[in-house]
C-alpha cells in the first residue's frame, strides 16, 4: 500500500492519477464534461455458451396441465415490505398490501393466469375467493436442483409466462412473534450459484390449499369509472376526450345546503400519471394517525384498518396489460352521504370543508359506511389498540386520539397538522401559505402525486391542478362533489415500438 500525504485533496489525488501536469484547459474540460474522452473500451461481440440452459421462456409451450422441458424458471426477489426479513417483526409493514399483488402477512408463489392454467394449480384471483374476498389458492411444491419448499401460488395479471416468482424475508420459525410462521422460507431452494434466478424448477401440486390476505377485493367500486387514462396523442387532438362519458349533475341540482367557506377551503388532488403503487402514503397515514394493526385473521375478513388504500386496474390482455394505481382517501365530499344518515351527528361538516369524524359521539350503527359509495371509512370491530405496553405509547403521535372498540374512523386530511399550522400562522398574524401544510400522505410520495392546499387560494397547487382539463372527480356522476379529485393518465405511447 502506497502511503500518501492527509494533505493531499481529493482534487489533487485524480489529478495525479490522470498525469495531467501542464494541460489546464484539458483538464477543466475532463471536469466540465464528468469524463475523459477517447477512454472508453474498445466493445466486444460476445456471443451464449453452449453450455447455458436456456431461459424457459424461450422454449415451446407446454400441453395443458404439463410443465414446459427443462422446467420452469424462478427468480428471487427481496419482498417490498419486509425486504430480507430485517423487517418481519413490524406489523405496519406486514399489514401493508404489497404492490400489485396487494397481499399482506404472506408471500407467495408468483406466476402468469397462462403459467397457473397449464399448471392447473390455481384459477385467477378475479374468480377465486373465500368469504370478503379472500383468496383460496392451492399450496404447490417447488423442487429446485433437489431442494424443496412450499408455497401457495397466486396468480399476477402480466407476469411473463413459463417463470415463477417468489419473495424472500418469509418463513422462519424464530426470530420474533410476527415473524414466526409467516408465509414460507423461499431461502430454502436458493443457492449461492444462482442467487438471484434459476432455471429448471419443478413444480407439483400438493392438494391442499391456503387463503391469502389480500385487500385488492374487499372495497370494489365495480362498474363505476374509476381510472381515466387516454394517450398523450389523443389528448392533444382533443383534451376534453379525458371526460368522454363525463355525467356528472350541474351543481344546482342538490338537496345539500351550498356551504359558504369565507376562510379555508381545503382540497386534495392526486395525479393517477405519476402514482407509482409503492404504498409509502398508506403507511405514512398509519404511522401519523395512530392507526392500528389488526393481524391476518382481520385481513382476512375484509376489516384492515388503513385509512388509505391504492388500487390496482389494469386495461387490455392478461399477459401485457396496461397498469394504473389509484389512491383512495376519503373524499371529503361537499354532498356527503355519510353525513344525513348518521343517528348521532357523528360525522359533521365542518366551516373549512371538511368531513370530521367525533369519536366519542359514534355509537356503531355504520350507516355512514353503507352510504359511503367509496368505501373508504373502517370500523373497530374490535379491541385492536394495545394499551397496556408501554413502548407503543411512545410510538404514537400525541396530537391524535387513540380509538378504542365500536368507532367509525377515517382520512381527516391531518386536522392535527391544519389546527397546528392554524395557530402559529395566527400568532404570526397571517394566513396559511401555499405549501405549508403536508399531509402525511403527500409527505410520503415518493412521486409527488398528491398536492394538498386551499382551494379558496386560486393560485394554490391544488386549484391550478383541480383547474386542469385531466383533473375529474371520482364516480362524479353521483353528485357528491369531492373535494379529493384525480388527474387523469397520459400514456406517451412510441408507435415505433408497435403495440
Amino acid at each position: 500500500m502506497i502511503a500518501r500525504s492527509n494533505r493531499q485533496s481529493a482534487h489533487d489525488r485524480i489529478r495525479e492519477f490522470w498525469k495531467v501536469d501542464k494541460d489546464e484547459k484539458t483538464w477543466r474540460r475532463w471536469l466540465h464534461d464528468g469524463v475523459v474522452s477517447n477512454t472508453a473500451f474498445a466493445p466486444k461481440n460476445v456471443t451464449a455458451s453452449s453450455s447455458q440452459q436456456p431461459a424457459a421462456s424461450s422454449q415451446q409451450p407446454a400441453a395443458s396441465g404439463q410443465q414446459p422441458s427443462g422446467g420452469l424458471e424462478i427468480n428471487f426477489r427481496n419482498d417490498p415490505s419486509v425486504l430480507d426479513g430485517r423487517f418481519a417483526n413490524n406489523g405496519w409493514l406486514q399489514e401493508l398490501p404489497k404492490p400489485v399483488t396487494r397481499l399482506t402477512w404472506d408471500n407467495a408463489v408468483l406466476t402468469s393466469p397462462a403459467t397457473a392454467a397449464r399448471l392447473r394449480a390455481a384459477e385467477s384471483p378475479a374468480f377465486t375467493g373465500g368469504e370478503h374476498g379472500q383468496i383460496i389458492t392451492e399450496v404447490v411444491e417447488l423442487t429446485v436442483q433437489g431442494r424443496k419448499v412450499r408455497g401457495p401460488m397466486f396468480v399476477v395479471i402480466g407476469h411473463p409466462d413459463d417463470c415463477l416468482t417468489v419473495h424472500l424475508g418469509y418463513g422462519r420459525s424464530r426470530g420474533g412473534k410476527l415473524a414466526s410462521g409467516a408465509g414460507f422460507n423461499a431461502n430454502a431452494i436458493r443457492t449461492s450459484a444462482a442467487m438471484d434466478f434459476a432455471s429448471g424448477v419443478e413444480v407439483a401440486r400438493t392438494g391442499d390449499q391456503f387463503p391469502l390476505a389480500c385487500t385488492q377485493y374487499h372495497h370494489l367500486m365495480e362498474g363505476r369509472s374509476m381510472v381515466r387514462a387516454v394517450t398523450r396523442d389523443e389528448y392533444v387532438k382533443d383534451p376534453k376526450s379525458i371526460r368522454e362519458g363525463d355525467e356528472t349533475p350541474p351543481r344546482t341540482i342538490t338537496l345539500y345546503p351550498d356551504y359558504p367557506y369565507n376562510g379555508y377551503k381545503w382540497g386534495m388532488a392526486i395525479d393517477v400519471n405519476a402514482c407509482i403503487g409503492c404504498n409509502a402514503c398508506v403507511v405514512g397515514c398509519q404511522a401519523e394517525n395512530n392507526i392500528p394493526v389488526v393481524g391476518k385473521d382481520q385481513v382476512l375478513r375484509g376489516r384492515e384498518m388503513h385509512w388509505l388504500r391504492v388500487d390496482t386496474y389494469y386495461r387490455g390482455p392478461l399477459e401485457n396489460p396496461e397498469t394504473y394505481f389509484q389512491p383512495v382517501p376519503c373524499m371529503q365530499c361537499e354532498n356527503a352521504p355519510c353525513e344525513v344518515v348518521c343517528p348521532v351527528g357523528a360525522t359533521t361538516h365542518s366551516h373549512e370543508g371538511l368531513n370530521d369524524m367525533v369519536y366519542n359521539r359514534c355509537v356503531g350503527t355504520r350507516y355512514c359506511s353503507d352510504n359511503c359509495p367509496y368505501k373508504v371509512r373502517r370500523f373497530n370491530f374490535l379491541l385492536y389498540q394495545d394499551w397496556d405496553t408501554p413502548s407503543l405509547k411512545l410510538a404514537r403521535n400525541p396530537d391524535v386520539s387513540v380509538r378504542s372498540r365500536g368507532v367509525m374512523e377515517k382520512c381527516t386530511y391531518c386536522v392535527q397538522r391544519i389546527n397546528a399550522a392554524k395557530i402559529d400562522t395566527e400568532k404570526a398574524g397571517r394566513t396559511i401559505a401555499d405549501g405549508e401544510i403536508k399531509t402525511a400522505c403527500q409527505q410520503a410520495c415518493p412521486a409527488d402525486a398528491i398536492a394538498f392546499g386551499n382551494l379558496n387560494d386560486p393560485r394554490s397547487r391544488v386549484a391550478q391542478l383541480q383547474a386542469e382539463t385531466r383533473n375529474y372527480a371520482l364516480v362524479g356522476e353521483l353528485n357528491t362533489r369531492p373535494r379529493t379529485t384525480y388527474l387523469a393518465a397520459l400514456r406517451n405511447v412510441n408507435t415505433e415500438l408497435g403495440e
